[in-house]
């Protein structure tokens, strides 16, 4: 009579892959939330030049021209989270325009907003940290083609 086992697998190993898979699929959530928010929220009234974009950018002094560069770079931010090779730079680059838009609320809007940029940092930089292996793939990418 022959006996055949399977290999046994520690329970911690499997919840501990649980852990793993519902932590990418949360981070992965954020992500296309964020993607969605500077894609609709924030570029979208930008680049339609919506009366209150036009607004806080002439209170600002840039006009509709910084108006339309601020909207195609939040466009290209959001877009660029949802592409692997290119999800961590787009992190570190949306983090810096929420510190310049932090900035700008409370030196011209005397801090009435400028808490939501803040909290946008938050997430954005668990991301970038999290994905920064994919910041390697890029770099990767770049030299094969140079």
């Amino acid at each position: 009579m022959s006996e055949t086992t399977a290999p046994v697998v520690p329970v911690t190993s499997v919840a501990s892959a649980t852990r793993g898979r519902r932590a990418r699929i949360a981070l992965r959530t954020v992500q296309v939330l964020l993607a969605l928010f500077y894609g609709i929220a924030s570029a979208l009234p930008k680049l339609i030049a919506n009366s209150y974009a036009v607004d806080s950018f002439e209170k600002i002094g840039w006009g509709s021209t910084g108006m339309y560069v601020i909207g195609v770079l939040e466009l290209a931010g959001g877009v660029a989270l949802l592409v692997p090779v290119l999800q961590s730079v787009a992190a570190v680059a949306l983090s810096a325009l929420m510190l310049g838009a932090f900035i700008v609320q409370v030196a011209v809007f005397n801090g009435e907003n400028a808490a939501t940029p803040l909290i946008l940092i938050v997430p954005l930089v668990l991301i970038a940290w999290v994905r920064r292996d994919s910041t390697k793939d890029l770099l990767n990418l770049v030299r094969r083609r140079a």
